[in-house]
């Protein structure tokens, strides 16, 4: 989801102990952690309460948004790579003398 390496979690790390300082770190750390899980919460409710007036199921709209995903460009590309090649049909055999490759010649 974050595209955060080990070094920025050390960057910020380092900050924040600039920031708030040895003893008060723990305690920031945990109130910023309860914020983040009231906001999810609050937003978990509104997209239910916003379902439940509207009368849709949304399992049946996931669904749906999860087919128009097969529809991507990347998605259709990839499996139209990754289908079986049509066989060639058997080329009529050559009479004559059989012609070599010149690898000078090109």
């Amino acid at each position: 989801m974050f595209d955060i390496g080990l070094g920025e979690i050390a960057a910020l790390a380092v900050l924040g102990l600039l920031i708030f300082g040895p003893d008060r770190l723990p305690k920031a750390a945990a109130d910023g952690a309860r914020f983040l899980k009231q906001i999810r919460t609050m937003a978990s409710s509104a997209k239910q309460d916003l379902a439940d007036s509207a009368g849709l199921d949304l399992n049946d709209a996931m669904d749906t948004v999860k087919g128009l995903a097969d529809l991507h460009p990347k998605r259709l590309a990839s499996s139209i790579m990754r289908e079986e090649p049509v066989a060639k049909a058997p080329q009529p055999p050559v009479s004559g003398p059989r012609q070599t490759f010149d690898p000078d010649a090109t």
